[in-house]
């Protein structure tokens, strides 16, 4: 009887143990979402797309300063950086992408988005148009570090059965690439809102943008690309046949004028003081004109970046960061004379002796406005404070006293002083100003941002108006038409200060290049345009130069990073005490030119990729 009793207490039990696994096992789960589930919600699908739109690709942003430090646009202030001004070569791998993964998720969403009947027909044309944009931005991205990639835009799955072969898809032409771009971005671009106060998500404008940069890329390799014929391979993969160069530069002109002529964007114009509204362009978030489309941060939600953090003045730091990107004075002397004209900074006279200042400021006097909104100069202010910027003393008979801390003291004639400024430069101290300036476009001037604990939710803009009439102005001049692309460029001088406009014969290759230059410092470009336009192997050739010469020319050597150090004069009882001069210097951390060879113009495909894929042709050069 106990036995049986015991029995039936024990089937209880299991009873009441199965129906509790059998709850569980039924229950929704709380953190991973059906596909059932997703594609009935629009928040949810909204949510899906956010994630993709923060993986969109990209290779210089605000999230990683020192990818600015790669080239001559800056010095690596920092003592872990050090070694991109050591190297001689890029390695042929620096820039690679093989972003399949995200592009799997891209096709997938498109699939599923495209069957699901649960939608509006308007926001699922909307999505789909989006996630079209996403995945023509992550092949451009692609194309133009790798050359011609697989394209695929059909999710693919592997069926476990040991031969993978007919997963395996070759490159295809680099010319192919740019066209799937083009044309998905003119299939879109209708479906998307044209409401230019969308920034962070894909509108029609932001279409027309990248559609006017891809096409522009593309007509540059096939023109300029015609005289290296070391830069292509027998199958297309790399390479433009040189014919199809107008069409390109056709494409990109009327992308371009289609959103000039709509008048949904214009250059930013809110304050009097030329160089603070250029600065301003990068972080006013109200009512901004120019601004087309952005990766954005948001203190609120805890998304921010570290950009002012890591670059702020470190005499001003809010904390003890900063001081990291240095811009170079190779950049620093790109930005030309009111009078449309180029000159070096005049240092000494005929005779050798200094040329004295009255202020540090003055010697970058009657210069392009953007200079002072992109870079911090001796002598200027940030966040209303004065940069304390200078190398040390230079004593009657011509010698120096410095330190080798910020700020450092020491007796000069007996009396204790200050004899280097807190900002530096001190040479290999990391932080110090190096090259004599700090970077100041991005730098967000709202007191917290310079805080671990804050940081800053400046946005990252990827297209804006004034590069949309640059893109014009190129495409123009290379379908000689000059007038236009004279009339285009002017515009964003003319925001600069620079009010002398160039006459359409004054239009020229070295102007293009200069202009993008000096207009689109630290947005990402630099790279990409000396590439596309195929003078990086001549740029950055690995000979050492002066920068005293050719500053107007596209294609002169600019292979070390440069750096103009302020020095005051000590030397009371003379006319020239306190006055300020400056000395060109190379920091000591730039030990090697460098060398861009044949083989970095496109990255090095892994053998890794090509051993999975025998398709895939490997790159030249390499």
């Amino acid at each position: 009887m106990k036995k049986n009793l015991l029995y039936i207490l024990l089937l209880m039990l299991v009873g009441a143990s199965c129906s509790k696994d059998n709850d569980f096992l039924s229950r929704n789960s709380t953190n991973i979402l059906l596909d059932e589930q997703v594609w009935k919600d629009t928040s949810i699908v909204i949510s899906v797309l956010a994630d993709l739109y923060d993986r969109y690709p990209d290779y210089q942003t605000i999230e990683n300063w020192s990818d600015f430090a790669a080239f001559d646009e800056a010095f690596a202030s920092e003592a872990g950086q050090y070694w991109r001004h050591h190297d001689r070569y890029y390695d042929y791998g620096n820039w690679g992408s093989w972003n399949y993964g995200y592009m799997r998720e891209l096709n997938l969403f498109i699939e599923k988005c495209a069957a699901a009947d649960k939608l509006t027909d308007y926001s699922r044309n909307q999505f789909l148009s989006e996630a079209r944009f996403l995945r023509a931005a992550t092949y451009f991205d692609m194309v133009k570090r790798m050359g011609g990639v697989p394209l695929i835009t059909k999710s693919m799955t592997y069926d476990y059965k040991g031969d993978p072969s007919y997963l395996q898809t070759p490159r295809s032409k680099e010319s192919e690439i740019y066209d799937f771009i083009i044309n998905e971005l003119a299939e879109i671009k209708n479906i998307l809102p044209a409401k230019s106060e969308i920034k962070s998500r894909a509108n029609k404008w932001a279409a027309l943008a990248m559609e006017a940069r891809v096409a522009l890329y593309a007509g540059s390799i096939a023109k300029y690309g015609a005289a290296i014929p070391q830069l292509s391979l027998p199958g297309g993969e790399i390479g433009i046949p040189a014919n199809l160069a107008n069409g390109y530069y056709t494409s990109a002109l009327n992308a371009a004028e289609e959103i000039i002529k709509s008048g949904a964007y214009s250059l930013y114009k809110k304050k009097p003081n030329l160089s603070d509204n250029f600065a301003s362009i990068f972080y006013d978030k109200n009512s901004n004109p120019e601004v087309i489309f952005v990766k954005d941060y948001k203190l609120q939600s805890g998304k921010v970046q570290g950009w002012t953090l890591s670059n702020q003045p470190r005499s001003l730091a809010e904390e003890q960061q900063g001081g990291r990107l240095n811009p170079s004075l190779n950049l620093v002397q790109s930005f030309e004379k009111l009078d449309n004209t180029f000159e070096p900074y005049i240092t000494n006279q005929a005779n050798n002796d200094y040329v004295y200042y009255t202020s540090p400021l003055d010697i970058f006097a009657n210069r392009d406005a953007r200079l002072a909104g992109t870079i911090i100069l001796p002598g200027s202010e940030f966040k209303n404070m004065p940069v304390d910027i200078w190398g040390g003393l230079i004593l009657a008979d011509g010698s120096i006293v410095s330190g080798d801390a910020f700020g450092k003291r020491n007796t000069v004639n007996g009396i204790d002083m200050q004899v280097v400024g807190f900002d530096g430069p001190i040479d290999k101290l990391e932080f110090s100003a190096q090259t004599g300036f700090y970077v100041r476009k991005y730098q967000d001037p709202a007191i917290g941002s310079g805080r671990i604990g804050t940081q800053s939710e400046v946005w990252w803009i990827r297209y804006r108006y004034a590069e949309v009439l640059l893109n014009a102005a190129e495409a123009a001049f290379e379908l000689q038409d000059n007038p236009t692309a004279a009339n285009y460029m002017n515009q964003v001088r003319e925001r600069a200060g620079l009010t002398t406009q160039l006459l359409p014969a004054q239009i020229t290759f070295d102007r293009i290049v200069h202009e993008r230059k000096v207009e689109l410092a630290f947005e990402g470009h630099e790279l990409w345009d000396m590439k596309r336009w195929r003078i990086a192997h001549k740029v950055w050739n690995g000979a050492s130069d002066d920068l005293t010469t050719n500053i107007a020319s596209a294609t002169a050597s600019s292979t070390r990073v440069f750096g103009l150090i302020p020095y005051k004069i000590y030397n009371p009882g003379n006319a020239n005490n306190g006055k300020w001069v400056f000395k060109q210097r190379i920091p000591g951390e730039v030990t090697n030119p460098h060398e861009f060879r044949f083989g970095n113009y496109y990255s090095r495909i892994g053998d890794d990729i090509r051993n999975n894929n025998p398709l895939i042709v490997k790159n030249p050069n390499q």
